[in-house]
């Protein structure tokens, strides 16, 4: 701040994703008068933006709506509100203090206090490294969530031969996606015996496009110089050793990688504040964390019943303080 002193808010929500808006709001209901959402992205909605498909809202509003369709439920809601809203600006670091540290195109650095902090910043893809995969490093290797943002928000298709190895729910939706959108899937490679997403995407991404599930299989090797060419994939046994002879070959120019997610608490952890995954609280008073971050959702329906009691928790902290 220009004048030395820092912005003093009730409660900052990190994160403008469904968890982040949902809890803003919440305490806002329970009346906290000022509060900020800081989203890194250039607008609120998080990942739904990118979400097109039906079935979401099934349990939240009792009626099938479309990724953004649920967001928007929320966003519109923030204008009859006191809530202010930060967007692209990133969370660099808070304290057990109740300081955050932003930084943003418009924003600048600063350094905001608050009586509460809400950390909503949602989970992220486990990429080819963590997955140990061997073979050769071309292009054309992505993660699931990659691939729907290039063809559902940028307008851009990834490939038109596709290898999709975990078979969680991005990728099952995927499967699909790239399907009606003309690209040939070839395969979806799980290691595990059974699928990794919910069944009614096994059924309606995979059973109905009549692409192969590979359960109880591993992708040995990816082949390719500038861009990938082929992935070979083999059975497994219960050890996870694999089966020689069992060797599938698919020659392709693209995979997607969907074999979990892990959420995006490293501020939280930096801090020096350690989350107890049964609830929304920490272990430092005031700080609490919601959705993905804290442990991964299913469906987002549960996300925003989990946000709510964190937002709910922030304003009952705040006004115990008051």
């Amino acid at each position: 701040m220009s004048n030395g002193l820092k912005a003093h808010y009730e409660l900052i929500v990190i994160g403008g994703g469904p968890a982040g808006i949902a809890a803003a709001y919440s305490a806002w209901e329970k009346g906290l008068r000022k509060i900020l959402i800081v989203e890194r992205d250039d607008e609120l909605g998080g990942i739904l933006n990118q979400c097109i498909h039906p079935g979401f809202g099934l349990e939240y509003f009792k009626e099938e709506l479309t990724g953004p369709e649920y967001a928007w439920c929320f966003i519109k809601l923030l204008p009859d509100t006191s809530i202010e809203v930060k967007t692209d600006t990133m969370a660099l670091k808070i304290t057990k203090e109740m300081e955050v540290h932003i930084s943003g195109r418009e924003a600048g650095y600063q350094i905001l206090q608050a009586s509460s902090i809400v950390m909503a910043t949602g989970c992220r893809e486990r990429a080819r490294g963590a997955l140990g995969i061997p073979g050769t490093r071309p292009s054309g290797v992505i993660t699931a969530g990659a691939a729907q943002r290039y063809v559902n928000m940028e307008g851009y298709m990834p490939g038109k031969r596709i290898v999709i190895i975990g078979s969680g729910d991005v990728g099952l939706i995927m499967a699909r996606r790239m399907t009606l959108e003309g690209a040939k899937v070839l395969a979806v490679v799980e290691i595990l015996p059974h699928p990794g997403g919910l069944l009614r995407n096994v059924v309606q991404c995979l059973n109905d496009f009549d692409i192969p599930l590979l359960l109880s299989h591993t992708v040995t090797d990816i082949q390719g110089k500038t861009r990938v060419d082929k992935v070979i994939a083999s059975e497994i046994d219960e050890n996870r050793n694999v089966i020689p002879g069992t060797e599938k070959v698919f020659d392709c120019d693209t995979v997607l990688l969907s074999a979990g997610l892990i959420p995006e608490n490293e501020l939280i952890s930096a801090a020096g504040i350690s989350i107890d995954h049964k609830n929304v609280e920490t272990s430092t008073p005031g700080i609490f964390i919601c959705g993905n971050a804290l442990h991964v959702h299913d469906i987002v329906d549960n996300v925003t019943l989990e946000a709510n009691k964190a937002g709910i928790a922030a304003a009952e902290f705040v006004k115990k303080g008051a």
